[in-house]
């Protein structure tokens, strides 16, 4: 931490000046290059080492330099051991030197080094890489670039390599480099917008019909969050194939020497097939580790992670189907389950469930996920209930392949639907857990709201199994296409499925322009099939995104294989490495300056450029009404003679506090220590658990967090939404209660809905029902998706009771409630 204390004591620049990313996003594929741009002021010779995130599934293809306003070197893949060898042996021959890794197994933290940067000399290190941005429920092509890469936690017993340990820490303030994006947008069709968590210049067309435009950020972004890039075209969910031609020079018949084609498919299926089934076993594993407590936008007081996916949670129980089981698991350290084995899902359980659900912190310590996610594999499945794992965590984790390799072993059991939840998430993790076990995975970040993602992934858990899935392609005679990854295993209806093919041979005749696909699956004893037609003109291109990402997906499928003990699978992938160019964890990229005459003179001095201390930017006055000990012992816990009550001295520690918030803190810190008479070696602790209405021997806070709270804060404060608060309401079997708290969600008074009831015959339960559905779809139906299961379940459980009277009772509740929903919600 030596470079951590000269940066905040003494000023002193770091080697890294600027970062500038540039981004080409054709349709749903993104080529990135990133500059970095480094300076020697030390008097001596440098090495500079920079540790970064990148998207676990995006191909890094290149690796180049400029040294001294010299010439561009290209680095060259070879062997990782070979690489670091090659790059030790120039450090220690005075030679310039630059090598770019993948650090530890997990594939989305990588490492760049440069040796031998001379006094007063710059250097420009570049890398490119190429992503597939994930179709948003929206429509939105989602590029991300990740700039948050937060302590990963290691686990008791991890014997591998800890990427982020070393790698030094100040707060966002004291960063002394900068980061500027610019992307080019291309599309077949037209691009309607674009969307970022950061400030845009204005969107600017380069194309009449508006397939082409351009876009920066308007100012630098902060580090506090990996910014993002939501792009809106106008025929998103369109099937493509987009077919390119191999490398020039490169053997035909290899990876790179023949054309490649990545398709795009679409799968819809009738709405009338897509009857959701009551079977199931649906486990819920919650991240309970302390860096929960930390907030899903830093520009915003609440809510923290933990309490969006408590919400989730409860919205997930309200939509389960009578008659599956279901369990929740929490983890940290260690693991609690509320069932010692899943159990049925009835009003009984389901309200127990919802009370342990509320009272539930992050509070378990750190993040240990194998341990439970072995007791749960150890757990016999139940026969008709096909188990379905939803996983939610903010996925800072080392032992992230050990994880991905426990649940690839138990991929025949059940489907793994994950969350990463908060910027600077583990892709590796995220994204890996749900391709070893057939599910899928989704981020939640910023200001997005995680319940409409949670919803969707349950809807494709219900939904009946697909079978017989297979591939047929209709080419020309000579020519055949060989898949460069397995079959689809899983399809989920209206979520992009993606095939990618090396075509071989020639086509004979070599007239015909077109090609197709068919993708054929079976449900419920039905076949569908979705057939598309492309161009057999390649497209041409130097840097042949199509064929990295081919070579990325097969080499992803093959470490995967490498994980399990397969040495076959290790061979073959760092082969397709090394002949592709694409980086794994086998493999690294290294560079060699050989035009410089004469060795740099001088002993080198290492430098690791820092990160954002997301600890420190995390301790601010909402903390001191919710985070738990264990985080705070982390950051505020200071020896007696140093925890003084001055402003200055507090300041050091809870940095960036607004005046009135730290003046509200410093008076409750005084009052703990007149109540409890202690010394301050705890003070922080004592204050938070006094703050919290108890703790320390203190009995009186209670007084000020009512009394005491600036009003900015309690403006600020979380409060439960009329949604979520009906929600809870509903009974496991779909229906609702007439009672007064109904009624308050409602706007009405319990008496005057008594009143209301349109007949005798109409039970209070089913009257409740009626108006709780109308409610949903006139003063929520922007929020469709997160209630839509489990409205489901209460339009069929009012259809059954109500019969003739239905159409009546919605007339009649139209009317109390001043709403005008047509009989259509019904099936009426």
């Amino acid at each position: 931490m030596e470079l951590v204390r000269r940066l905040q004591l003494r000023k002193e620049p770091v080697p890294l000046r600027s970062s500038s990313v540039s981004v080409l996003i054709r349709g749903f594929v993104a080529d990135v290059g990133c500059e970095l741009l480094y300076r020697n002021e030390e008097p001596g010779p440098l090495e500079v080492v920079f540790k970064f995130p990148v998207d676990a599934e995006a191909a890094v293809y290149a690796f180049e330099a400029r040294l001294g306003g010299g010439a561009c070197i290209q680095a060259q893949l070879h062997e990782k051991k070979q690489a670091q060898e090659l790059y030790g042996d120039t450090l220690a021959g005075g030679q310039s030197s630059f090598l770019l890794q993948q650090e530890g197994a997990g594939g989305d933290v990588f490492s760049c080094s440069l040796g031998n940067l001379p006094p007063g000399e710059e250097a420009v290190l570049t890398l490119r890489y190429v992503c597939e941005p994930p179709l948003e429920p929206d429509g939105a092509a989602r590029y991300v670039l990740p700039t948050v890469l937060r302590p990963r936690y290691t686990p008791h017993g991890w014997h591998g390599e800890d990427v982020t340990q070393g790698v030094p820490r100040v707060p966002q303030r004291e960063l002394p480099y900068t980061l500027s994006l610019s992307a080019t947008l291309q599309s077949p069709h037209s691009i309607n917008r674009v969307l970022s968590n950061c400030p845009l210049t204005p969107l600017s067309y380069t194309a009449g019909n508006r397939t082409t435009a351009q876009v920066s950020l308007a100012q630098a972004p902060p580090w506090d969050r990996d910014v993002e890039l939501l792009v809106y075209y106008a025929e998103p969910y369109k099937p493509s194939a987009v077919l390119e031609a191999g490398l020039p020079g490169a053997k035909p018949g290899s990876l790179m020497g023949d054309p490649a084609v990545m398709v795009t498919l679409l799968p819809s299926v009738p709405e009338a097939v897509l009857a959701q089934s009551r079977a199931g076993e649906f486990i819920l594993l919650l991240d309970r580790s302390s860096s929960m407590t930390c907030l899903m936008d830093s520009r915003d007081l609440f809510p923290q992670r933990i309490d969006s996916a408590k919400e989730s949670l409860i919205l997930l129980l309200k939509s389960l189907p009578l008659g599956c089981y279901f369990n929740v698991y929490g983890f940290g350290t260690e693991f609690e389950s509320f069932y010692p084995q899943s159990v049925e899902y009835t009003q009984q359980t389901m309200a127990e469930s919802l009370q342990r659900i509320q009272l539930l912190q992050a509070d378990l310590g750190g993040t240990r996920i194998l341990e439970p996610l072995r007791a749960i594999y150890r757990s016999p499945c139940r026969d008709g209930h096909p188990r379905q794992l939803f996983v939610f965590t903010d996925g800072e984790v080392e032992n992230t392949q050990d994880v991905i390799t426990e649940v690839w072993r138990n991929r025949g059991t059940h489907r793994c639907f994950s969350f990463g939840i908060g910027d600077g998430v583990s892709t590796a993790l995220i994204k890996g857990i749900a391709r070893a076990a057939g599910g899928s995975a989704e981020f939640i970040t910023g200001q997005d709201r995680m319940q409409p993602k949670v919803l969707q992934s349950l809807k494709r858990a219900l939904l009946p199994a697909v079978t017989g899935i297979s591939l047929s392609w209709d080419l020309p005679p000579g020519m055949q296409a060989q898949l460069l990854h397995r079959c689809p295993e899983v399809i989920f209806p209206g979520q992009r499925c993606l095939v990618y093919a090396q075509l071989r041979g020639q086509p004979q005749p070599p007239d015909i322009p077109m090609g197709g696909v068919t993708l054929q699956y079976g449900i419920q004893d039905q076949t569908y099939k979705e057939t598309l037609q492309f161009s057999l003109q390649p497209q041409d291109g130097d840097r042949l995104p199509v064929h990295r990402l081919a070579a990325k997906s097969l080499l992803l499928e093959l470490e995967g294989a490498v994980g399990a003990g397969s040495e076959g699978a290790q061979h073959r992938a760092l082969e397709a490495s090394l002949s592709s160019g694409v980086i794994c964890s086998l493999t690294a990229y290294v560079g060699v300056d050989t035009q410089r005459g004469q060795p740099v003179q001088g002993p080198l001095v290492r430098q690791d450029v820092p990160l954002t201390d997301f600890i420190r930017e995390y301790v601010e006055m909402r903390d001191c009404i919710s985070i738990r000990e264990i985080q705070i012992d982390r950051v505020c816990e200071r020896p007696a003679s140093r925890a003084r009550l001055d402003e200055p001295n507090y300041r050091s520690v809870f940095g960036g506090l607004s005046r009135d918030l730290w003046q509200w803190y410093s008076r409750a810190a005084r009052k703990c220590l007149q109540l409890s008479k202690s010394s301050t070696s705890h003070l922080p602790r004592k204050c938070l658990s006094w703050l919290r209405g108890g703790g320390g021997g203190v009995t009186q806070g209670q007084t000020v967090l009512q009394s005491g709270v600036p009003g900015t804060l309690k403006e600020r404060m979380p409060e439960e939404s009329p949604l979520l608060r009906l929600v809870s309401l509903q009974n496991a079997d779909g229906s609702w209660d007439l009672d007064p708290r109904l009624a308050a969600v409602l706007g009405v008074s319990e008496t005057d809905a008594r009143k209301r009831i349109p007949s005798e015959d109409v039970t209070p339960s089913i009257w409740a029902t009626v108006l709780a559905v109308v409610w949903l779809h006139d003063r929520a139906v922007g929020q469709r998706d997160e209630w839509e299961l489990l409205e489901a379940k209460a339009v069929g459980w009012v259809r059954d009771r109500a019969g003739a009277r239905l159409s009546e009772c919605l007339k009649a509740a139209n009317t109390l409630l001043g709403c005008s929903v047509g009989p259509a919600v019904f099936g009426l």
